[in-house]
């Protein structure tokens, strides 16, 4: 059974609309995130499960509960903010155990509570400090308990990490996830940060200018990207794009340029049909020009340690090769490029859609649809 039902919401703001037609289902005790850029409508969409926004039309059902006309307070979700929202003038303790005062427990049970879940985040040893004797990541773990000894059905994460360095960061990443594989609460976190959203993630709701393009796990979403958009959004390095037209003469897509570029699975489209070839940079191999490969120039070699991201050029397209080798080249340099065959993606131009392909044998026999 769901614990989150999104039906058709929809929500404006004036004349503007921020959202419309999103419907999702979200289980007990999983932890989903909503995953986008700066006004995709993410944010928004955790508020109207809140309560914070009222929806323009549609419908949130919360364990079984429409929820449409309940106050937050009503709705049995805990948000944990960007900004952590912590009462300056209070210790970690009080902090944390200020909802169950305001709620009349009695203070033997709350300081009982309110030990135990200072354990269960690492913040025994602070509990008598105030939050600007704290570091960011103290701060934030004071937030999410605040958040936990409530006990609530739904935990709401609001881009919580925004403000933490890097390596703090990767930190609260793993702190968030064994926290919610303790308390088996269900999660619903949003994030710009493509990397949490991949590792914090049962599920990835990965939205766009207001409507869900797509959902599914990490791996489904990276290996079967449903639009150029979420292909384009989803994978650091990003995917790599080349237009082209079908040949089903040549069993490849023709560049601009002439090049051909051999497919291991043909789509159900006509021949001559425009489309975008995405191949991430890890499926890339630089080779010597000549047969079989397309020809670029290098722009720019990244030294990553464990290998190298190089930057190249089709004619004025940028493309990014990510190789474990170290190869002796210099910006200007001409070079071959080679794409895994089984590892391209293909996308209708017009639509911008994945499209289905069927794999070629050698005989020229389609074979059974992959999924789009």
């Amino acid at each position: 059974m769901a614990e989150i039902l999104i039906r058709d919401v929809a929500k404006t703001f004036g004349k503007t609309t921020i959202m419309q037609g999103v419907s999702l289902s979200i289980l007990k005790g999983e932890f989903v995130v909503i995953l986008g850029p700066s006004g995709c409508g993410k944010s928004t969409l955790l508020r109207l499960i809140a309560g914070l926004e009222e929806i323009s039309s549609g419908e949130i059902s919360i364990a079984g509960r429409v929820v449409n006309q309940l106050e937050p307070r009503e709705r049995g979700c805990a948000m944990v903010f960007q900004n952590y929202a912590l009462y300056p003038h209070m210790t970690v303790a009080e902090n944390i155990g200020y909802a169950l005062k305001v709620a009349g427990t009695p203070k033997a049970e709350r300081n009982a509570r309110v030990a135990a879940t200072a354990k269960s985040v690492g913040l025994s040893d602070f509990l008598d400090r105030k939050p600007g004797q704290l570091s960011g990541g103290q701060r934030q773990r004071v937030a999410m308990a605040r958040a936990i000894i409530r006990e609530p059905k739904v935990f709401l994460f609001d881009e919580p990490l925004s403000n933490l360095d890097a390596k703090l960061r990767v930190q609260m990443r793993h702190e968030i996830r064994r926290i919610h594989n303790r308390i088996k609460a269900t999660s619903v976190f949003v994030t710009h940060d493509q990397h949490e959203g991949m590792t914090l993630a049962d599920r990835l709701v990965v939205m766009n200018k207001g409507t869900i393009e797509q959902v599914g796990t990490p791996q489904e979403i990276y290996d079967h990207p449903a639009s150029l958009y979420v292909a384009g959004f989803i994978g650091s390095p990003a995917m790599n794009f080349l237009p082209g037209q079908l040949s089903a003469a040549r069993r490849g897509v023709l560049l601009e340029n002439g090049s051909l570029v051999p497919l291991a699975q043909m789509p159900d489209l006509a021949d001559g049909h425009m489309v975008q070839i995405g191949v991430r940079p890890e499926h890339t191999t630089l080779a010597a020009r000549g047969s079989g490969t397309i020809e670029v120039r290098v722009d720019m070699i990244e030294e990553l340690g464990s290998g190298r991201l190089c930057n190249l050029l089709f004619e004025d397209i940028p493309l990014c090769a990510l190789t474990e080798a170290r190869p002796e080249l210099a910006a200007g340099d001409a070079v071959g490029l080679l794409f895994d065959p089984g590892q391209i993606h293909l996308f209708d131009s017009a639509t911008e859609k994945r499209v289905a392909t069927r794999r070629v044998t050698a005989s020229g026999r389609q074979m059974q649809a992959n999924p789009a």
